[in-house]
């Protein structure tokens, strides 16, 4: 398989996977709204949901793919049957930790949903659903493998299950039902975890069907090859899931709040979308010349590139930052006032999005940048940043919480988003790989001077006819872009060359 083939098999499969997602969440919407059953249900699924999110965009790859490249095909096949082996162990015996201990670990998640029996709630969700991330990591393992292998299709699309199969069972439940609400929410994390692992089976079927054995099954082998690479997929993962884990931790201060819990959730999944498709940008840029680059030692060359890769993400989440602002009200009206969903959630939420808005660029810059650590093998650094913004995530969100609610929360995870930022550039700085130059400095004026024209745009058009309906929205968010591209182009924030050089990179 080509390729450009391979790479549009993945990018499709990304973007559709986004967009069910987003489907997804407006279903949940509709049918929970954002009381304390919503809550319940939404603090439950987002460890699971967080735990899919990251594994399904390879979290493992970077610690399963250098490890077992290296190795003749034989041998790369008995250690990927060790590492599935090793993987679906640990992870039933976590699995049956968690059904255990379910209501102590409803207590970690939701801590402020102590009242009216909702952390049992909580627990039973929990208990329910956690069986998906089974199916969804080791899903993940094996497309990993199948990818060294050039087969895409699979994987690319078999994500799809989990947010298809929520979205048939959403509908299912809405049309052919009616139940109380807390027993709708007990099947939908039901059927979550049958999406999991229905997307377990997909993969394995893929598996099977090809040509050369990619994994060998036989006992378990201990070898220090195979510790250091689970000990190194730790790591990856907390770094590669450091923004979900800083919402994680948001979500705990939001439980002390009515609906916090839901707001968080609904404006986390409006800004998840941007700053997904955002940083698979910005690592398609950086990543090809940054391996090369490193291994033959020239720091120069990597720093360039470094500096072009945020460069282009920054061109993307300045502007997505200012109209995700501007049109919160409009955004979470249109997309979510429905059904359960009142008008006062809409408004809830909107502030909570505009407050996470302002993150929105540090979350990105953070994705991008800490590819250059993941690619010097720097773990360390990868988790103290990490750490750091989780410190200040529970330092922030309390304090601003405290006076301001759950926009308060939310404005606290974005300061966390700076933090973390700033501490992989304390890192970058400190191993001589962070050296903005006067290019780099000059074409972030352009593109702030740009976003400020495409924002007083927006305000001028709201003021004049706020968005009415999905048509309004849709056109107001195109009219934006085409006011940014523009303003882009005229001050020179983009050019010609760029567009070459994106082109010749993909």
């Amino acid at each position: 398989m080509s390729l450009l083939r391979s790479s549009l098999l993945v990018g499709l499969g990304s973007i559709a996977s986004r967009i069910l997602g987003f489907a997804r969440d407006i279903l949940f919407a509709q049918a929970l709204g954002a009381g304390p059953v919503a809550d319940a249900f939404l603090a439950a699924f987002r460890f699971p949901n967080l735990v899919r999110r990251i594994v399904g965009e390879g979290g493992l790859n970077p610690a399963l793919v250098p490890a077992l490249s290296r190795l003749e095909q034989d041998d790369s096949a008995r250690m990927a049957g060790d590492v599935v082996s090793a993987f679906a162990l640990a992870l039933l015996g976590l699995t049956a930790l968690v059904e255990i201990g379910a209501g102590l670990l409803a207590l970690f998640l939701a801590p402020g949903l102590h009242d009216d029996g909702m952390l049992a709630l909580v627990a039973l969700y929990t208990r329910l659903a956690f069986p998906m991330v089974f199916g969804v990591t080791l899903a993940s393992i094996l497309a990993a493998f199948l990818n060294m292998r050039g087969r895409f299709t699979a994987t690319a699309f078999a994500p799809l299950a989990v947010n298809g199969g929520l979205i048939l069972a959403l509908v299912v439940l809405e049309i052919g039902f009616t139940l109380p609400m807390n027993e709708k929410a007990a099947w939908l994390a039901v059927a979550s975890s049958l999406a999991g692992l229905l997307q377990l089976a997909l993969v394995a079927a893929a598996l099977r069907r090809s040509e050369t054995r990619i994994v060998r099954f036989r006992r378990p082998q201990w070898s220090p090859a195979l510790k250091n690479l689970l000990l190194s997929g730790f790591p990856v993962l907390v770094a590669s899931g450091a923004v979900q884990l800083f919402f994680l931790v948001g979500a705990q201060v939001a439980s002390f709040w009515p609906s916090g819990v839901s707001w968080l959730y609904y404006a986390d999944r409006v800004v998840q979308l941007p700053l997904g498709l955002m940083a698979a940008v910005g690592a398609s840029v950086l990543l090809p010349e940054l391996a090369l680059r490193l291994q033959a030692g020239e720091t120069w060359a990597v720093v360039r590139a470094q500096n072009k890769a945020l460069e282009v993400a920054l061109l993307l989440a300045l502007p997505a930052s200012a109209a995700l602002f501007i049109l919160a009200e409009s955004m979470t009206a249109i997309l979510f006032e429905r059904g359960a969903f009142l008008v006062s959630d809409a408004r809830g939420t909107a502030r909570v999005l505009m407050g996470l808005s302002l993150g929105l660029p540090f979350a990105t810059a953070a994705k991008v940048l800490s590819q250059t650590l993941f690619a010097r093998g720097s773990l360390r650094a990868t988790i103290v940043a990490a750490g750091i913004g989780m410190l200040a995530t529970l330092g922030a969100a309390p304090l601003l919480g405290w006076p301001y609610g759950p926009p308060g929360i939310a404005l606290g995870i974005s300061l966390a988003c700076m933090a973390h930022a700033a501490a992989i550039l304390w890192w970058l700085a400190r191993f001589g790989l962070w050296s903005p130059d006067r290019p780099f400095f000059d074409r972030l004026g352009r593109i702030a001077f740009s976003t400020l024209a495409m924002s007083a745009g927006l305000l001028a058009a709201r003021s004049l006819a706020p968005p009415a309906g999905a048509a309004g929205l849709a056109a107001f968010c195109f009219g934006g872009l085409l006011l940014y591209a523009l303003a882009a182009w005229l001050t020179g924030a983009i050019t010609r060359d760029d567009w070459a050089s994106i082109a010749k990179k993909a």
